[in-house]
């Protein structure tokens, strides 16, 4: 596992925490989903990492966390100020970045992890994208706009054929992954396949009767952020303290989890609900294919593939522009 920790972060951290004191925000308001890919925001709320930083820092906020199913419901919390920053997969991030490049401006933070994701099915004749059909439902996060969706519009055009990048956009439906789980699982639903994201996918494979049809890692080719946070231009320009602050608990979460994954699995499962083995959580955050890293990986090809769809407006667009300062180690402001 790599950590994005640098010197160059630091150097930039410690310029922020050194600026006048600020008429900053006196709450500040994160929003999560649910899945192992939320792990270090999970260590920072049970750990209590915002506060401490604060404290270190010199200044005093309020923290209060809300949950969402999806980056749809997020996006629109954080354009009507009701959060200050959203955390989701590069789908929605990427969404509302060009939905707000010519006002509000909101651009990522950082990354949380690289994480495969996998599609899941139930019925034992699907082996591929083409033996989906009518009688099938896809659950995912959010239709169109999740991670999930894109990866399977990406994953049509590449199997499928230039053209059908949408050929299974109809059999999806929106659903969070704890509910598609439940669906997948029970069998009493219209629901027989899941594009879901771990632990829930390693829960699904676990119990027997269900196999992977799509690694989104094959669909990319490569490694590839998973989620990520991000907020308004306004906000991170108008609180780099309090920016400096969440850079700096993100970080020594990032930290913890290298050095101590077995008190980091500990910790998630305390606060989650899953049925997963504590040997079954380490696995998940010790394997190989997840980098924990607050610095964005594999971004370009999504941003490419929207583009091209015309899902987003980004002709000769660096995708490190999606990004502030803060996800490559330098400090905001």
């Amino acid at each position: 596992m790599k950590i994005g920790f640098s010197l160059a972060l630091a150097m930039g951290l410690s310029g922020l925490m050194a600026l006048p004191a600020l008429a900053e925000v006196t709450t500040l308001r994160l929003a999560k989903q649910f899945g192992i890919g939320y792990l270090p925001l999970t260590l920072i709320e049970e750990q209590g990492l915002l506060e401490k930083h604060a404290a270190e820092a010199g200044i005093e906020f309020k923290v209060e966390w809300l949950r969402f199913t999806g980056g749809s419901g997020m996006n629109e919390a954080l354009l009507s100020n009701n959060v200050d920053v959203a955390a989701g997969g590069v789908g929605p991030a990427l969404t509302i970045w060009a939905r707000t490049r010519e006002n509000m401006k909101v651009r990522g933070i950082a990354a949380l992890e690289s994480m495969p994701l996998y599609l899941v099915t139930t019925d034992p004749e699907v082996k591929s994208l083409e033996d989906f059909g009518q009688g099938h439902r896809i659950a995912l996060p959010a239709v169109k706009t999740s991670i999930q969706a894109i990866t399977l519009q990406m994953a049509a055009e590449k199997y499928l054929g230039e053209g059908k990048h949408d050929a299974l956009d109809h059999l999806t439906v929106s659903m969070g992954h704890p509910d598609a789980l439940l669906a997948l699982m029970g069998g009493q639903s219209e629901i027989n396949a899941h594009f879901g994201a771990p632990p829930f996918q390693n829960q699904e494979l676990k119990a027997g009767n269900a196999h992977k049809v799509l690694d989104s890692y094959d669909v990319v080719g490569g490694p590839h952020t998973f989620n990520m946070i991000w907020a308004k231009s306004e906000f991170v320009e108008g609180n780099p303290r309090t920016v400096a602050v969440l850079m700096a608990a993100l970080e020594e979460a990032m930290a913890f989890i290298e050095a101590s994954p077995e008190e980091a699995a500990e910790i998630w499962m305390g606060a989650e609900s899953t049925n997963l083995t504590k040997e079954e959580v380490v696995e998940l955050i010790t394997d190989a294919r997840v980098n924990w890293s607050t610095t964005p990986e594999g971004i370009e090809p999504y941003l490419d593939y929207m583009n091209r769809a015309g899902l987003v407006s980004a002709d000769g667009v660096d995708w490190r522009e999606v990004f502030f300062p803060t996800a490559f180690g330098e400090g905001e402001g």
